[in-house]
């Protein structure tokens, strides 16, 4: 593929990949207001988003099989928390913002565990396996099969878990 037309589907996909998360927060607001028309366009707009987004990767060639698909998943989640979030935890320190490092540190390890998990589906390919996920909903924590009393890293009671089935 052309390098510039390379550039360009990369550019679409993370900008499509942002809008279709803000959307979703931008939905969850309108709920949490009791305007469910409102939130119901967020979400729409969002899913047409993923399908802008989809598109791209399509075009970059970046989905492939599923045991590739789970190794690419496990390099970029130990790179995030081992490099990225690291430089992050450290800049917010220096600069003094405890609230900031915190996110930091919290999403840090978040990562670390989805890297695991990543790692025991490559290791064990859970295809047959099947088990329910529980995931914090202050800080991302996902546990696997074990709905926590409370969270392990952020320390959140168990009520602000999501169960996955």
């Amino acid at each position: 593929m052309d390098e510039k037309l390379k550039e360009a589907f990369y550019k679409i996909y993370e900008a499509e990949a942002k809008a279709a998360l803000r959307l979703k927060i931008f939905a969850k607001k309108a709920e949490q207001e009791e305007l469910p028309q409102i939130a119901k366009l967020f979400r729409v707009i969002g899913f047409s988003e993923e399908i802008h987004g989809e598109r791209a990767l399509r075009m970059l060639r970046e989905i492939k099989d599923t045991e590739s698909n789970l190794k690419e998943s496990f390099q970029s989640e130990t790179n995030v928390a081992g490099v990225a979030y690291d430089h992050f935890i450290e800049l917010a320190e220096n600069i003094g913002d405890i609230p900031a490092s915190t996110i930091f540190s919290n999403s840090r390890d978040v990562e670390d565990g989805h890297a695991k998990l990543y790692k025991y589906a490559i290791n064990h390919l859970i295809g047959e396996r099947e088990t329910n996920y529980y995931v914090c909903q202050v800080c991302g924590y996902v546990s696997d099969g074990v709905w926590p009393d409370t969270c392990p890293v952020c320390s959140a009671p168990r009520e602000q878990f999501v169960e996955f089935k």
